[in-house]
């Protein structure tokens, strides 16, 4: 009953800190691990999962053998019927959750037999607390793909408490199901045979045979683990490429990581989700205090072993010292995270907490009052909530791309990949200018980075098609930079062939995409794009044949199925296709999509205006009027287009007042603003939607949004979006009545 309220009283206060997590969203490697990831997308593909590791990532260099983290994926996408990303999350979680609870119960018998004369059931609880609510343990829990670490630490330690709990059943080998479990997650559980040899060795070999005892006891987990690693070097392809450093700079600075992440336990000051800690080049001050400070660690734990009574001390810096030795000696491309504190904290949790312990009892032994465990009990709860309180702030920060990554640039302004990541959440924003500020901070520090070549040509490629028509050379350049960097990389020829494509020369798009989709063919966006190029060129029979291929891999791929059926040649289909476009702000597509409806029907003033339009936001005045007025001149009462001729006029006149908001967003807001009054409700909210990505301050695209859901009797929505539009301008009447509208409805329940 004591451990029972003990470990749900640990449970609460951890889903207390983490409360605020479980809709943060997918981050970083996740994106070419589940969001891209078609292999995750069925559960049928499980079994490949065991005997196919190109399943777990679609980027060559980064597939990896971990068939339980690519199952679990599975199960949470199917649970969640897609990627929701709160499916993802409590999956972890749960696991994190199962982890503590084990810690705790694996503590409690540690120090009780240390010290026999009394349960240290409240004081395990505190070690498990102080490493449940830690900080530094936020990134593993939010970073969806590190579940690997989770998964891996709980099945060491379920491993450790079953063969520790039930020694009866250690002739069944009960306890390595869950370190193989754990070691098809990932690799770093290979520790669990040290850990186990050092538990034996301290705190329940005879002191004559010591090393034997527990030589012979740890021999079936050494050669499992042995089988385990050698099946995962089997199953990991030759393209997995973990590292490019010299072996010379990592290892000289693996003994100041260590260092560091020893103080971090304490001060949690350099969390980080990329940090711009490099491999020193050759050895310095730094270098020489890491290997300094693994020289005292190292006689510590022997000195410390000695006494019986300091051996969870011993044992929980030797847990630090071995949990941190995989990710220190296998070179990976950073010299440190934070989601691989996950392993080796667990021992420091049980370090402290005991040293703690030992400290205040000798302090009140000498003092001989009653107020040094009172004190001592006041600290440490106002420690844990300290703790818990930075693990729900860092939360905070893992709630978003633009989140995480201005969390990275304060505290790493050097870090190239940090500053590029910015400025993807800035254009994600539709804040383009802003996002090539940021690229061009990064390009600073990193001058060769294909990857940002990337996002500078696709930065510049949409510049210029708001008007600044200097800008395509550039994006021109860096994509043919990028692949110059990175020949072998398909993503460099994936994202030229879809400017290419998007900018209307489908042609010279299936060069590039082919060579993308030949070079990765595990990549939808590269293949949907090369069957959207191969049918605007007129290939259908090509677009047909990848898109049977592409449905082997991903069966639910829309794009393919849609080449499978090629489109109805009607003028309403192409004027459909071209807004569509418009909205995405491919502009150019949007126009030969337009032209292509014309071709069908001559008259039509709508493909007309959609012409017109996307000529307005790439800021070319002459064609934009002219293709407005034909479209007026087939249908005056097109309101759209008159609308959009006025602003256009307005735009060209010499010495006018210009917009205050981006062509393209007062474009897309007229367009919401006559669908709205069509009654094409769900269209409305669409292109409103549109035009807030460009500018995400404009109060009349959510207006126009609110009135929609109103019109539809979505008396919710309509109040949020409301709301919103009075957020950014208090003043604004239109939206106020909208509110009031819905508000009316809403508290009385009327249709």
């Amino acid at each position: 009953m004591q451990f029972a309220t003990a470990a749900i009283t640990l449970v609460l206060s951890v889903w207390l800190a983490y409360i605020n997590s479980f809709d943060n969203g997918f981050h970083f490697d996740d994106y070419h691990t589940i969001v891209n990831n078609p292999a995750i997308r069925s559960l049928g593909n499980i079994p490949r999962f065991f005997t196919d590791a190109r399943t777990f990532s679609i980027l060559p260099a980064n597939q990896t053998y971990r068939p339980i983290v690519s199952t679990t994926l599975a199960f949470d996408y199917w649970m969640g019927h897609g990627l929701n990303p709160f499916y993802f999350h409590i999956g972890t979680f749960l696991i994190y959750l199962l982890q503590l609870v084990v810690m705790l119960l694996l503590f409690r018998i540690i120090l009780n037999r240390t010290r026999p004369e009394k349960d240290h059931l409240v004081l395990a609880t505190v070690a498990a607390a102080w490493y449940g609510l830690h900080p530094a343990m936020a990134e593993t829990v939010n970073y969806i793909i590190q579940r690997g670490d989770v998964y891996a630490a709980c099945g060491v330690v379920c491993a450790l408490v079953l063969y520790v709990a039930l020694p009866r059943w250690r002739r069944y080998g009960l306890y390595l199901l869950p370190f193989v479990l754990a070691l098809l997650s990932k690799p770093p559980a290979i520790v669990f045979p040290a850990l186990l040899f050092a538990y034996l060795a301290m705190f329940e070999a005879p002191p004559d045979t010591r090393y034997r005892y527990a030589a012979g006891r740890t021999l079936p987990s050494f050669i499992l683990g042995a089988l385990v690693m050698a099946l995962e070097a089997a199953m990991t392809p030759k393209s997995f490429t973990p590292s490019a450093l010299s072996s010379f700079s990592w290892y000289i600075t693996q003994p100041y990581v260590l260092l560091r992440n020893f103080l971090t336990f304490f001060l949690p000051l350099h969390l980080n989700v990329d940090t711009d800690l490099r491999a020193f080049p050759h050895l310095n001050a730094a270098a020489f205090a890491g290997f300094a400070f693994l020289i005292a660690l190292v006689s510590t734990i022997a000195l410390l072993a000695m006494s019986k009574e300091l051996r969870p001390i011993s044992f929980g810096l030797l847990w630090f010292l071995v949990g941190s030795l995989p990710t220190a000696l296998y070179k990976l491309s950073e010299v440190n995270n934070d989601h691989r504190l996950f392993l080796p904290f667990i021992g420091m949790a049980l370090a402290c907490t005991w040293t703690a312990y030992l400290g205040v009892g000798w302090l009140a032994q000498r003092a001989k009052s009653p107020w040094i465990w009172k004190t001592a009990t006041a600290c440490a709860f106002l420690l844990l909530v300290a703790y818990g309180w930075a693990a729900h702030i860092r939360n905070r920060v893992w709630h978003s791309n633009l989140s995480l990554w201005y969390d990275d640039v304060l505290k790493c302004p050097h870090n190239g990949r940090g500053l590029m990541n910015y400025g993807l959440a800035q254009m994600d924003l539709g804040h383009d200018e802003i996002a090539l500020h940021y690229f061009r901070q990064a390009l600073k520090y990193t001058p060769n980075y294909p990857t940002l070549e990337i996002n500078l040509g696709i930065v510049n490629g949409l510049l210029a098609d708001q008007g600044q028509p200097g800008r395509a050379v550039q994006a021109q350049q860096h994509f043919l930079r990028a692949i110059a960097l990175a020949p072998a990389d398909a993503s460099t020829h994936a994202y030229y062939g879809r400017w290419l494509m998007f900018h209307g020369h489908a042609r010279q798009a299936i060069q590039q995409l082919s060579l993308a989709v030949g070079l990765n063919p595990q990549d939808l966006m590269q293949r949907d794009l090369l069957m959207d190029a191969q049918m605007r060129a007129g290939d259908n029979a090509a677009a047909r044949q990848l898109a049977l291929a592409t449905l082997r891999i991903a069966p639910g791929d829309a794009v393919a199925r849609n080449a499978l059926r090629p489109p109805p040649q009607t003028a309403a289909f192409w004027i459909n296709q071209s807004l569509a476009e418009y909205r995405k702000g491919q502009f150019l597509l949007a126009i030969a999509s337009a032209q292509h409806a014309l071709t069908i029907d001559p008259h039509s003033a709508a493909a007309y205006n959609n012409i017109g339009a996307s000529y307005g936001a790439m800021r070319q005045w002459k064609p934009a009027i002219q293709n407005e007025k034909l479209a007026l001149q087939y249908d005056p009462k097109l309101t759209i287009a008159r609308n959009n001729l006025a602003l256009f006029l307005k735009e060209k006149t010499p010495g006018g007042t210009p917009n205050s908001v981006p062509i393209a967003t007062a474009a897309l807001i007229n367009l919401s603003l006559s669908e709205y009054r069509d009654g094409h409700y769900q269209d409305c909210i669409r292109t409103a939607s549109g035009a807030l990505r460009l500018d995400p301050r404009s109060a009349d695209a959510w207006n126009n949004i609110a009135a929609a859901y109103a019109a539809m009797h979505q008396w919710s929505a309509a109040v949020r979006a409301a709301n919103k539009a009075l957020a950014l301008n208090p003043h604004f009447t239109l939206a106020r009545n909208n509110l009031a509208w819905a508000e009316s409805h809403l508290q009385t329940g009327r249709p």
